[in-house]
């Protein structure tokens, strides 16, 4: 006996076509308010000479971690200078920025609502799921539709791809806080903000910032994915590589992206290191 087929595409089409049609003017403002957030970041970025900004990068890594972390982003950056790639390098680094920082708001007060609410967590944790499975090529799609081509729709994707962590790991570390200090500040007469603050998030602040270590990481990879839809940077040379052949060009390209992902996660974690040892 065989089944009717469900028409789960037709039934995805037309929500998504219902979605364009009463919520376009939502899209609009998204669409607005990311794209001048990727600008004026990219323009900051651009507006610096290489070797001063090279400098400050040097600097901040001594400033959070060693003096080997500030050696390998003196030296990485400035090889990612000479391959011509600095350009391109920034406009990669201010679409993580966006995205990541975009995820990091969204996904830390929802993280903070899982672990208040079983219901909420309930709720969240399939949805979770869901976006960790699905290939990150399909969020491409629904991004294109909704929000055109360019650098927003691979924002957008890289939101959707990048949170799950940080929500995740939120809802973690502050369940894990030990329940007799919980109810030490109970008995003190905390207020529930206060014991938010004071205690719950100090505590779980290492946990957390693993979870932002990782969604730092998957923006990255996301928006190295998110060039075959007119996201600049330095992915849109790695698809241009990759589609003319050029294993010259795409590996320049590549090492440019792994230097830039080392830079950014060692930093995040020694900034996770700090707020353990504190």
């Amino acid at each position: 006996m065989n089944l009717p087929k469900i028409p789960l595409a037709d039934w995805i089409e037309w929500l998504e076509a219902w979605l364009e049609a009463n919520f376009d003017p939502l899209f609009q403002f998204i669409r607005l308010i990311v794209g001048e957030t990727v600008g004026g970041l990219e323009a900051v970025l651009q507006w610096f000479p290489p070797l001063v900004l090279i400098l400050i990068f040097t600097a901040i890594a001594w400033f959070i971690g060693k003096w080997r972390m500030a050696l390998f982003s003196f030296i990485g950056l400035a090889i990612i200078d000479n391959l011509g790639l600095w350009s391109q390098t920034m406009q990669t680094l201010a679409l993580v920025i966006t995205a990541a920082f975009i995820s990091i708001l969204i996904g830390v007060p929802l993280g903070i609502l899982c672990a208040r609410s079983k219901t909420v967590l309930r709720i969240v944790t399939p949805l979770l799921d869901f976006m960790q499975t699905m290939p990150a090529f399909v969020y491409l799609l629904p991004a294109v539709t909704f929000f055109s081509l360019g650098v927003v729709p691979g924002v957008i994707a890289s939101i959707i791809f990048a949170i799950p962590p940080t929500i995740r790991l939120t809802n973690l570390g502050i369940r894990q806080v030990p329940a007799e200090l919980v109810e030490a500040a109970d008995a003190f007469g905390s207020t529930p903000a206060q014991k938010l603050f004071k205690l719950q998030l100090p505590l779980a602040m290492p946990t957390i910032m693993a979870g932002i270590n990782q969604t730092i990481m998957l923006s990255l990879s996301m928006v190295v994915i998110a060039s075959m839809i007119g996201a600049q940077g330095v992915g849109a040379y790695v698809y241009r590589a990759v589609t003319q052949g050029n294993t010259g060009v795409g590996f320049e390209a590549g090492l440019a992206i792994v230097i830039l992902a080392i830079i950014l996660d060692r930093l995040t974690q020694q900034s996770m290191n700090k707020t353990k040892t504190n």
